[in-house]
């Protein structure tokens, strides 16, 4: 049969939104059957310690939910009514402030579809966790960063110039916080949280890793009306494949939300997991002690050697500065070795790399990879 080349008279690229097309692309991390391949390694050979995952994994409850929910074929509850009634008891407020999301990369996604215009503004304080400026410039915004400072400790001073220019340039709408912040773990204190909700302007606090912290801004959501907070279950709770986050919102902008919502977001498998794991807090709070441990004893481990200089962390994962010697380098001769750590090619943090919190055998096996190289 022969073959008809069909000639087409659109332009798809002259079609583009100009901001995207021009866009950055976000770089995820590789899966396992990816990072196999590429290095030449079976997966078991393969040790992770580049996403912040939990080596744990889901608890037996929620394993078990999964292999015996009978109802894949059924979409799933697009208010996700049982998963918020448990949340809200798991967290002592009401469920008609909780939006439960596939992750918490939706509600970010989501926040800035509710608040952005093209040209809006929005802060963020690098370095921190990339998707807040990924899904603000999907939306057209404007972004500011306001740096952080050389301890990655806030410049409120500055974010609050920007959010009380008198030079006619409009405030911003939205600030991003996280809490710990990624990478470096460090938690955004009090008192300056409390200065900057001072301002017009809305702060999204993300408390993805709260669980390893042992202190959350929860309690300020009752009397401050700008704070909106995002949790997930994908690292104290071990879901990191099945997507699956929640954010505690003013009632004010709920039945917006509803609005906007994709109404299938978070699905049944997700949502089962979820639902036994809130079911299962004596199992999956014993592994975030561990886990709590395991980054105490890599703070301690990783100051023996002279070329690191490990940062305090209250999160699952611990930001080293490489003295002397190149940090890709490092990373590379690591991954050589079946053991990944993360290096992140940005300003600021150049000259390090990051490693997640992960079993005393996987941090063994660090250690002695590190005194090789």
């Amino acid at each position: 049969m022969e073959q008809v080349n069909e000639v087409s008279a659109c332009d798809l690229e002259a079609l583009l939104r100009p901001d995207v097309a021009a866009m950055e692309e976000y770089t995820p991390i590789l899966p396992f059957d990816v990072l196999s391949a590429r290095l030449g390694l079976p997966p078991e050979r393969i040790i992770k310690m580049d996403a912040n995952e939990n080596p744990y994994g889901p608890s037996p409850k929620a394993l078990a939910a999964l292999a015996s929910f009978p109802h894949h074929h059924i979409y799933p509850d697009p208010e996700q009514t049982a998963l918020r009634a448990a949340l809200a008891r798991y967290l002592g407020i009401p469920a008609d402030r909780i939006l439960a999301g596939a992750g918490a990369d939706e509600l970010i996604d989501l926040v800035c579809r509710l608040f952005l215009y093209p040209g809006d503004g929005v802060i963020v304080c690098p370095p921190t966790f990339g998707m807040y400026r990924f899904d603000a410039l999907i939306q057209g915004a404007r972004v500011v960063e306001v740096p952080r400072r050389d301890d990655f400790s806030l410049d409120v001073q500055a974010v609050e110039r920007l959010c009380t220019s008198a030079d006619g340039t409009p405030p911003p709408k939205l600030i991003f916080l996280a809490s710990p912040n990624n990478p470096d773990g460090g938690l955004v204190s009090r008192a300056d949280l409390l200065r900057l909700l001072r301002l017009p302007v809305v702060i999204v606090l993300d408390e993805a890793y709260v669980e390893f912290a042992g202190e959350s801004a929860l309690a300020l959501t009752a009397e401050h009306t700008n704070l909106i907070i995002l949790r997930t279950f994908s690292k104290w709770a071990g879901l990191a494949g099945l997507r699956v986050g929640y954010g505690i919102f003013p009632m004010a902008l709920m039945r917006h939300l509803w609005k906007i919502k994709q109404p299938y977001n978070v699905n049944t498998a997700a949502t089962a997991a979820a639902l036994a794991s809130l079911d299962d807090l004596d199992y999956l709070w014993g592994n975030v002690r561990r886990l709590v441990a395991e980054r105490e004893r890599l703070q301690r481990e990783l100051a023996r050697f002279d070329f690191l200089r490990p940062l305090p962390s209250r999160s699952n994962f611990v930001l080293c500065q490489v003295v002397g010697r190149d940090a890709r380098a490092l990373k590379l001769a690591l991954e050589r070795r079946g053991i990944l750590v993360r290096y992140f090619d940005r300003p600021g943090l150049r000259s390090c790399i990051r490693v997640s919190a992960g079993k005393p055998e996987h941090t063994d096996a660090l250690l002695a990879a590190l005194r090789e190289v």
